[in-house]
């Protein structure tokens, strides 16, 4: 049984940073890739970042790339997301997402799992 854990998530003032975790387990996480989703109330869930199994191969939305990194540790079974500088418009429920294929992916219909969430509120 695949399980994805986000942790991180809090209260923030703008301009703040946070470090999103996610832990991984029943899969062979180091052949998955990753990613990062969220979700703002009353809108679409939408993409954030991904990140290649072995950790060469990152991608990013327009309106996170130079504030967001993400990163995993194979090792931990465990993805990570630094979230710099952070806008009121980030606030939103984040999702782990892992995906079988080895290709990275900006669309969440290519993610086979996905964990709980995690609220990010950040105050202006």
């Amino acid at each position: 049984q695949v399980q994805l854990v986000e942790s991180g998530g809090g209260l923030v003032q703008a301009g703040g940073s946070r470090r999103l975790s996610c832990a991984a387990s029943g899969l062979t996480f180091s052949s998955a890739v990753m990613g990062w989703f969220r979700q703002a109330p009353g809108k679409e869930r939408e993409f954030v970042a991904t990140i290649s199994w072995g950790g060469g191969t990152t991608a990013y939305a327009d309106s996170v790339k130079g504030r967001f990194t993400i990163s995993r540790d194979n090792a931990k079974n465990t993805v990570y997301l630094q979230m710099n500088n952070l806008r009121p418009e980030d606030t939103a429920s984040y999702y782990c997402a892992a995906r079988r294929r080895r290709s990275t992916s900006d669309d969440l219909n290519d993610y086979n799992y996905w964990g709980q969430g995690t609220q990010v509120t950040v105050s202006s």
